[in-house]
């Protein structure tokens, strides 16, 4: 919707479907994982000798080929961080006085590293390539200057191009709290929701564009959107967005926006793909890197071995049932059918739990998305849809109910829970 920013007995479930590839989907775009991203780290072969399809309720697209003792490690108390020190403070940036007063109000006083060393660049003009995983406070570090931009110069545009629908939302929510009564426009567009509320207020001329690839090719294509007058880009999550197959699109959107434009890419690897999108599109480009280490060192990871004829969704109730410890439990399965069965399993067993994937409508994945964060339920059951992204606060376990296709995935999947200073438990079964 167009908004102006201003404040306001466990059941033995059926094998699944071969169906319903996890993960976000876009105009029917489908993606199968091949192998850990080019641009990561080296590692060593993962890939098990020999398969076991396994028998009983696992369903699927079939096992793992992931080495299990990729599984097991644990947490390592590492000596506390150096103390970063910023090279400005929010109270002494210059910007416009009414976004240095939202910038007060939500208690931001000292900028992260991403924030310290990219905002003097994008407010000089520059374009950056932002190497960066998910948390370490990027969405403020390009927010931040943009507004300021657009404050000072009205007739800005700022097109956000971003892979999810959770994660276009959770820039939404920040760029509103950063611009509250600023007469600042945004409109979100994205699968899942009315394209025709979405044509309606692209008419009004926002100065934030905030959508996935798909949606906005149906805009284009609908002549409801003129990316020529769009002279700042920014690509969130770059590298995720050409793993779901995004790459061809991404070309084409960059290619219809103002030649005389400022562009900011942020990404977590450089795989190939995203080096050449950055040759083809970026201008003398600032590099600032704040990578983390690949696997948050405070994560405890094991597995859950499950022996033949043993029942998976038995093993989970015991384990979720102890609540004094899973106290808030994401937890992951490789298709969408079975993310609906397991989480009915789990419902009529007692527990609180929300699901999300692809095929759900926007308006039910948010909702099940703020419940979760909100703890107003405990569990919450997802596809990999959940793994890139989404600042969840708080979680205590991880858990593979099936296995990730790639190691990457497995990455990912488990950033969920150890973030910043606290410990996480990340559990993986096995077959």
């Amino acid at each position: 919707m167009f908004t102006r920013n201003v404040q306001k007995g466990a059941q033995s479930i059926p094998p699944r479907s071969a169906s319903g590839q996890g993960g976000f989907r876009n105009r029917s775009r489908r993606h199968r994982h091949n192998g850990p991203s080019a641009g990561g780290a080296s590692r060593p072969n993962p890939v098990r000798k020999s398969g076991n399809r396994g028998q009983g309720n696992r369903g699927g697209r079939g096992a793992s080929t992931l080495d299990p003792s990729l599984f097991i490690k644990k947490a390592v108390l590492t000596k506390p961080e150096e103390v970063y020190i910023p090279s400005f403070t929010y109270p002494n940036l210059t910007v416009h006085p009414g976004l240095k007063a939202n910038i007060s109000k939500k208690g931001y006083k000292n900028p992260t590293p991403i924030q310290d060393k990219t905002i003097a660049h994008i407010l000089a003009g520059k374009d950056i390539l932002g190497i960066a995983n998910t948390g370490t406070g990027k969405t403020a570090a390009f927010l931040i200057p943009l507004i300021d931009k657009v404050l000072l110069q009205p007739k800005h545009r700022v097109l956000i191009l971003v892979p999810t629908r959770e994660i276009a939302t959770q820039i939404r929510d920040e760029l509103f709290s950063l611009s509250q009564s600023l007469r600042i426009w945004s409109v979100v567009c994205v699968g899942g929701l009315p394209i025709r509320y979405q044509m309606s207020d692209l008419r009004r001329d926002p100065h934030f564009l905030i959508a996935t690839p798909g949606r906005l090719k149906d805009l284009i294509a609908r002549r409801a959107v003129n990316l020529t007058r769009f002279d700042h880009v920014v690509l969130d999550e770059a590298d995720r967005m050409v793993d779901m197959g995004f790459i061809n699109d991404i070309r084409e959107i960059l290619g219809l926006l103002a030649k005389d434009r400022q562009s900011l890419f942020f990404s977590a690897t450089l795989p190939t793909e995203v080096k050449n999108l950055i040759n083809s599109f970026l201008k003398n480009p600032i590099t600032v890197s704040v990578k983390k280490q690949e696997t948050a060192a405070n994560v405890d990871q094991d597995v859950v071995r499950v022996g033949r004829g043993q029942n998976k969704i038995e093993i989970l109730c015991g384990l979720l049932r102890n609540a004094a410890v899973f106290n808030k439990v994401l937890i992951f399965a490789r298709t969408k059918r079975f993310v609906d069965r397991l989480t009915i399993a789990l419902q009529e067993k007692g527990f609180k739990v929300e699901s999300i994937h692809g095929d759900k409508v926007q308006s039910k994945r948010q909702k099940a998305l703020d419940l979760f964060k909100q703890n107003h339920v405990h569990i919450l059951v997802a596809t990999d849809v959940a793994a890139r992204g989404l600042d969840i606060p708080n979680v205590s376990h991880v858990i593979n109910f099936d296995p990730p296709h790639t190691y990457e995935d497995y990455i990912h999947r488990i950033g969920r829970t150890g973030r910043i200073d606290k410990k996480g438990k990340a559990l993986t079964f096995i077959e």
